[in-house]
């Protein structure tokens, strides 16, 4: 495993690889270093209300121990520049558990960066794992996104999203008032979209950090 693991973290292709290569970032370089170097400048995470994470990040000091996650399942689009990560996490030694979801984005050189981090903390652990293979979206059709269900304009909510070029693969999120956050994510068949994420992250009960910075993970 640990081999596997160093061998992603040399050479990651893959979203999937990408997601196992920071992950050893973060258990050898520090938590905080790896969420820097492996994030896009316009990466997000959410503190309920969405931040930049290369400014939330960038006085944070590295725990002594890091978040420990894997991916369990992972979603790409046709054309092979997006993906979406989901998978368990873990926190001192078991004690706390929960599952991430993470956007990926295929750079000019090849190499991925992510752009979203979301997640939440679970009372039992995901079963998802191992060795995972991607779900790609159909290249069949003409997928054409309704832009009316990506957010909304209603004050105090805070939408965003996001699509790959060519429309197979789409996500979107909002955070409502009251800090109650939703990922929705969605992959062409063909002839229709499949939800693939459906995310509900309640809200905070006081005010916390970003789903891999605060204990509770969001």
């Amino acid at each position: 495993m640990i081999a596997a693991l160093l061998l992603a973290a040399a050479q990651p292709t893959t979203a999937i690889e990408a997601e196992r290569a920071f992950l050893v970032d973060a258990q050898t370089l520090g938590q905080w270093t790896a969420f820097r170097k492996w994030s896009s400048d316009e990466a997000l995470m959410f503190t309920p209300e969405p931040v930049n994470a290369h400014e939330f990040l960038k006085d944070r000091k590295d725990p002594p121990v890091s978040i420990y996650w894997w991916p369990g399942r992972s979603y790409v689009s046709c054309d092979g520049t997006y993906a979406v990560n989901t998978g368990p996490w873990v926190r001192d030694a078991g004690k706390a558990v929960g599952y991430f979801t993470t956007v990926w984005q295929r750079q000019p050189d090849g190499s991925w960066k992510w752009i979203y981090d979301g997640g939440n903390g679970l009372k039992t652990p995901r079963a998802e794992g191992g060795d995972i293979r991607p779900q790609q979206a159909s290249c069949e059709g003409q997928p054409r996104i309704d832009t009316a269900i990506t957010g909304t304009t209603e004050a105090g909510f805070s939408p965003g999203g996001g699509e790959s070029a060519d429309s197979t693969l789409w996500w979107s999120w909002i955070v409502d008032p009251a800090g109650e956050r939703t990922f929705v994510a969605k992959l062409w068949n063909g002839r229709s979209y499949d939800t693939v994420i459906n995310d509900q992250i309640p809200a905070p009960a006081e005010v916390r950090l970003s789903p891999i910075v605060d204990p509770s993970h969001d």
